[in-house]
């Protein structure tokens, strides 16, 4: 996993000026995202903001309770998984459907893949968000892959 670029956001603002550059480097082929950080860090508000961006319809919530929330009405299928609840075992029932949500077409976006204990067999992008204090965050961004490098080095500028 390559570490390609930091973000600090200084505000929400800040926040949803990342997210939509985000939303339109993914938007044409999708991506699987994992997001990674603490309570509170920003990982359901910053995929709250990148479907906003995508023209997704449905409120979207944390899927906390139910593993997953599925949004259709955007530019693409927008899957949004919470693997808290799950924990590592829990993971591997499902890493199937990971898989299968891994494909071109769809973003799927993973909050707390930390829980899964088995290295996800697939290209992604890591987002790994940092509560710095009540309105700034640090986002770090990673990548595995090619494809998914350059989206990232695409975000930078």
């Amino acid at each position: 996993m390559e570490k390609i670029f930091t973000f600090i956001s200084n505000s929400l603002s800040d926040t949803e000026n990342i997210a939509e550059k985000f939303a339109k480097a993914v938007e044409k082929n999708g991506a699987f995202v994992c997001l990674y950080g603490d309570i509170g860090a920003g990982k359901t508000a910053f995929t709250k903001l990148v479907a906003k961006h995508l023209d997704v319809k449905e409120k979207v919530t944390s899927p906390s309770f139910v593993i997953i929330n599925e949004y259709l009405s955007g530019k693409l299928p927008v899957y949004h998984f919470d693997l808290y609840r799950l924990e590592k075992e829990g993971v591997k029932t499902i890493i199937d459907e990971l898989i299968e949500y891994s494909r071109p077409g769809v973003l799927a976006m993973v909050e707390w893949a930390e829980f899964s204990d088995v290295e996800l067999p697939f290209d992604r992008i890591e987002i790994r968000i940092e509560y710095l204090d009540e309105t700034e965050r640090k986002f770090d961004f990673y990548a595995s892959g090619n494809i998914y490098k350059n989206i990232l080095e695409g975000l930078k500028s």
